[in-house]
């Protein structure tokens, strides 16, 4: 900003040097083509007449440069004013897109806790999981081999017993081990 400010005031002293030495060029040049005209004036009325219709343009060319002068001092404050504007909202929308950089840093850091948070519930769970599944695998050998020994134990039975003996079979129970 000081190098803008900097910037500024150079660009208003070039704008007024400018305008001071067109007003002075004009001046001089007004001055010095009047010196003529009145020479002229001296030597002859028709000369005169033309003089003064070259005075009257140079002095409409004068208020023309004046009213030039005053419309780019006029242009240069408008320009001044815009670029103030053009700062402020840039400051504004500058802090608006830190504010939002901020807020979504922050849901990015909660996001990434959450889903450590997933992971290791998830973890936990497989962890159950494959003790229940290694408990399970325990139990049906356990049963298989009970299931064995009363297989076992009906055929040394039925030797013994001429009775028809009724079969008893082991059906374990489906079991769907979900990963």
């Amino acid at each position: 900003r000081p190098d803008l400010a900097a910037a500024l005031r150079e660009l208003r002293a070039q704008y007024e040097a400018l305008a001071a030495r067109n007003l002075q060029a004009a001046e001089d040049w007004y001055r010095a083509r009047c010196a003529r005209l009145h020479e002229r004036a001296a030597r002859s009325q028709e000369a005169v007449r033309a003089s003064r219709r070259e005075a009257g343009e140079c002095r409409r060319q004068l208020q023309a440069r004046l009213a030039e002068m005053e419309s780019l001092r006029g242009a240069h404050q408008s320009l001044e004013r815009q670029l103030q504007e053009l700062e402020e909202r840039h400051s504004a929308e500058a802090a608006g897109l830190q504010d939002t950089i901020g807020q979504l840093e922050d849901d990015l850091r909660n996001t990434k806790n959450e889903m450590a948070r997933h992971l290791r519930e998830y973890q936990d769970l497989l962890n159950v999981k494959m003790a229940l599944d290694i408990e399970i695998a325990a139990y049906r050998k356990l049963l298989e081999g009970e299931e064995n020994l009363f297989s076992m134990g009906s055929v040394g039975l039925s030797a013994l017993n001429p009775l028809p003996n009724p079969t008893y079979s082991f059906q374990p129970r489906g079991f769907s081990s979900s990963t």
